[in-house]
């Protein structure tokens, strides 16, 4: 979603680079850049006065004039003000001290309030909570059985005594939901209440009784976050019609341009708590200000990230595995393999992951068309093979091959490289499980870059001495600006490889195609 609005910022950075001071034109050009980039992103007008503006105190101020890299001080300016208009820290919900807490969903019709709510129950479900979704939208068609069978999928109770298509109190049910979940129960109650189309009275006072009817301990409007300027009219239209304590951004991986996101919790004064990013009910997490910004940035997201995989892998079968490696290569097989990368898979989307890491904003095109089902293609290959070839695939000749490619529907050299992509991937895993270190990098043991190297490498920099001539001195210095000139010039937004034009010559390195079809 904010695609566009990274690769302006990306591209008004790179301006930046290799200058030693800004003067107060760059500033300024700077400044006007990121205006635009914002308005384009259609993020609301008051929100990019005051943004531009405090960038631009800031920016002449001493903090910049006195860095050693004012491009890079400019930068961290930016990250620090979109945080801020994200809504500073994240904010986490508050639970009721006597169970149980009550959160009420509200917003328009279409927001995704119904599959949101089975996003918000298992959610809730995976922190330890009992939670209980309740039927409150008894006008839309098929809304209730909607609730129930997203309900279901995410594994948590559901309330809905009333069939709904029109009929039925909503008031009234809402109401018996807390008693309900008391005699069952339930520690949170999630009420999903109806929407119109647009904004009108009926539906606010509806939403306004329900409010009354059950005192909800948080009140969180779901926004669509594809609807642009129109998110933020709506969102202000509901604080003063109903209030509301926090945002939730639904449609989050659309390809709009995601203005709404950066200007509702500056015009609501609301904080984003959470954002929907998919279709799956998973696609769902707490929404972190910091984070974003860095997305945005181009800087990827490391943290969640990190989350993920410590959500999804256990630390005994990490242990296990470890230890299987430190034996030797020979001890991993293809069923460890297949583990592994079913494990990988169950983080997301490959193409997501991939996205989180720093410096991928310059490939992104390329991320975004990577096959997801090579994952599959594999899994199939690997499972077309006899318990004996997966233990020992040094055994699988060219009769072994066809036979496996063709219980798996694929051709024969898919099997071949896959089995040449798992020894590759064996021998460096084992290496890195045994202090080996990730070849080809410098300064870790085993990698070409030891202490003996160190030493030759500092004995040869020690040799490159300056001159005693000032006349030759100053040239030396004049050819060693050029070439860190050169070298900033070729280089990305951030210090990476440009790639040619939108990445079209980056290719993902070989720890990256060892695991992929």
């Amino acid at each position: 979603m904010f695609d566009t609005l990274s690769d302006r910022l990306a591209a008004t950075f790179k301006n930046l680079r290799g200058k030693g001071r800004l003067s107060e034109a760059d500033i300024d050009a700077t400044a006007r850049e990121i205006r635009i980039a914002l308005l384009e992103a259609d993020v609301a007008l008051p929100v990019v006065r005051a943004f531009i503006k405090q960038i631009k105190e800031r920016a002449t101020g001493a903090e910049v004039s006195q860095a050693l890299n004012p491009a890079q001080q400019v930068i961290k300016i930016v990250n620090e003000e979109l945080v801020g208009i994200l809504g500073g820290e994240t904010r986490r919900l508050r639970f009721a001290k006597n169970p149980p807490t009550v959160i009420m969903l509200a917003g328009l019709q279409g927001a995704g309030k119904t599959t949101l709510a089975g996003k918000l129950g298992q959610w809730l479900k995976s922190q330890g909570h009992s939670p209980l979704l309740v039927a409150c939208d008894l006008q839309r068609p098929n809304a209730v059985n909607q609730l129930s069978v997203v309900a279901e999928r995410a594994g948590v109770g559901i309330y809905a005594p009333e069939p709904g298509n029109g009929v039925g109190d909503p008031v009234q049910v809402a109401k018996d939901s807390i008693e309900y979940a008391k005699t069952k129960v339930h520690d949170v109650v999630v009420v999903d209440t109806a929407g119109r189309l647009g904004i009108d009275q009926e539906l606010m006072q509806q939403a306004a009784d329900i409010r009354d009817a059950v005192s909800p301990d948080e009140v969180l409007f779901v926004v669509d976050a594809m609807i642009g300027q129109d998110a933020v009219n709506t969102a202000e239209a509901f604080r003063d019609g109903v209030g509301f304590d926090g945002v939730v951004l639904s449609k989050l991986d659309g390809d709009a341009r995601g203005g709404a996101a950066l200007s509702i919790a500056h015009v609501t004064g609301k904080q984003i708590m959470f954002a929907s990013n998919g279709e799956k009910l998973d696609d769902f997490d707490a929404f972190h200000p910091d984070r974003m910004a860095s997305r945005i940035l181009g800087m990827g997201d490391m943290l969640s990230l990190i989350e993920k995989a410590e959500q999804t892998f256990s630390q005994a079968e990490a242990e296990k595995m470890a230890a299987k490696l430190q034996k030797g290569p020979k001890e991993f097989t293809l069923d460890d393999f297949l583990a592994q990368m079913e494990q990988v898979r169950k983080m997301g989307s490959i193409s997501k992951l991939l996205g989180m890491l720093p410096g991928m904003g310059d490939v992104k095109d390329q991320i975004n068309n990577l096959d997801e089902r090579d994952v599959d293609r594999t899994a199939a290959i690997i499972k077309s093979m006899t318990p004996g070839e997966r233990s020992e695939p040094t055994i699988i000749n060219g009769s072994r091959r066809a036979r496996i490619a063709k219980g798996s529907g694929v051709d024969v050299s898919a099997v071949k490289n896959l089995v040449e992509r798992f020894f590759e991937a064996r021998k460096m895993m084992s290496k890195m499980a045994q202090g080996g270190g990730m070849p080809g990098m410098p300064g870790m043991p085993g990698s070409g870059g030891g202490p003996g190297r160190q030493k030759k490498k500092q004995k040869q920099a020690k040799g490159k001495q300056r001159s005693g001539n000032p006349m030759k001195r100053k040239q030396q210095e004049l050819a060693d600006a050029q070439r860190r000139e050169e070298a900033a010039q070729q280089g990305g937004a951030f210090g990476l490889p440009a790639g040619g034009q939108g990445g079209q010559d980056f290719e993902l390195p070989d720890e990256f195609k060892k695991f992929m079809g």
